[in-house]
């Protein structure tokens, strides 16, 4: 009776495991989809890319990439 309790629990705990592990994969999806995590790459890109320039504010960034899109409404589809 003992090993089928704790095969039931590691079978618990596997499932709990892939579970959380699927929550942050559907979280990351949604937060990349939706532009969240869009400064913190740029800020990546720009240390891995261009070590010296400086680093805008997110304040910054976001106004020039809205800057940038109403001024090229053709590319993006709404």
């Amino acid at each position: 009776m003992t090993a089928s309790r704790g095969g039931t629990t590691a079978s618990v705990a596997g499932l709990l495991r892939v579970t959380r592990s699927a929550v942050r994969g559907v979280r990351w999806w949604v937060a990349s989809v939706m532009g969240d995590n869009a400064y913190a790459r740029y800020v990546e890109h720009l240390a891995r890319r261009h070590p010296g320039a400086p680093v805008p504010t997110e304040g910054e960034y976001w106004r020039v990439r809205y800057a940038a899109a109403d001024a090229e409404p053709a590319a993006r589809c709404c």
